[in-house]
């Protein structure tokens, strides 16, 4: 199945976070600390503790880091409490954008996602009036020149509902949520290693911006995703 450009976006997004590197530990703790307390701390059966764990490992996390927050979680240690909340709304060109945000004052989270919108171009929406353009998935993709068929037959085999070849050669993964683990382990064991992987909100269909539009976008995003209890933003836009 032929799908859009989607490679220039992800090495984009992947520089962005790269910048933003000292911000990543305090999202990946609280993701810890929340999978732990709904799923419990033993990393077998849960299975969003685990990536969150294989996130902080990838990150560079201590051990004991991770051991800690996840014993503040189950009540092991005296922590705070964070309760998950999603906004949406829409950036430049009716871009369609999603805030996740972890937070022990959702009074303070909701006024500075409203004023990053309305300050830089956007309109934050009610609940649901974005979401219904994004597909809650897994997705992993691979670099242009990764071998197509052999990525779809151990992805197919291990669960994937699709694989999709963008117009620039980069090989996309779809998965359930609840398949992605295997499909990704089962990727690795044959030696294909994605660029991105990740359980993520992926946009049924995109907005191309250009110029200004795209520079504003891009301003929007990022201080949406400079705020203290923003965990992840979704969006639609091709910048």
């Amino acid at each position: 199945m032929a799908g859009h450009s989607k490679w220039a976006n992800i090495q984009h997004r992947k520089g962005r976070q790269d910048e933003k590197r000292g911000r990543i530990w305090t999202r990946i703790i609280r993701e810890i600390m929340v999978a732990a307390r709904q799923g419990g701390g033993d990393l077998e059966a849960n299975p969003r503790l685990r990536l969150a764990v294989d996130k902080a490992k990838a990150a560079n996390m201590p051990a004991d880091n991770i051991k800690r927050n996840i014993d503040k979680a189950t009540g092991n240690l005296e922590g705070v409490t964070y309760e998950e909340i999603r906004y949406e709304g829409y950036g430049i060109g009716g871009a369609a954008i999603i805030v996740d945000t972890m937070t022990d004052n959702r009074v303070r989270t909701v006024a500075e996602v409203r004023h990053a919108f309305n300050k830089h171009g956007g309109n934050m929406g009610t609940e649901g009036s974005v979401a219904f353009q994004f597909q809650h998935v897994g997705q992993l993709i691979f670099a242009p020149g990764t071998n197509e068929d052999q990525v779809m037959e151990v992805a197919l085999e291990a669960g994937a509902e699709d694989v999709i070849t963008d117009d620039d050669g980069a090989i996309e993964v779809l998965t359930a949520p609840a398949e992605f683990e295997a499909v990704k382990n089962a990727l690795e064991a044959a030696g294909l290693v994605a660029e991105l992987a990740e359980v993520t909100m992926r946009a049924e269909n995109n907005i191309a911006l250009e110029g200004e539009d795209a520079e504003r976008m891009q301003k929007l995003l990022d201080v949406l995703e400079d705020l203290d209890d923003v965990q992840e933003v979704y969006h639609n836009a091709e910048l």
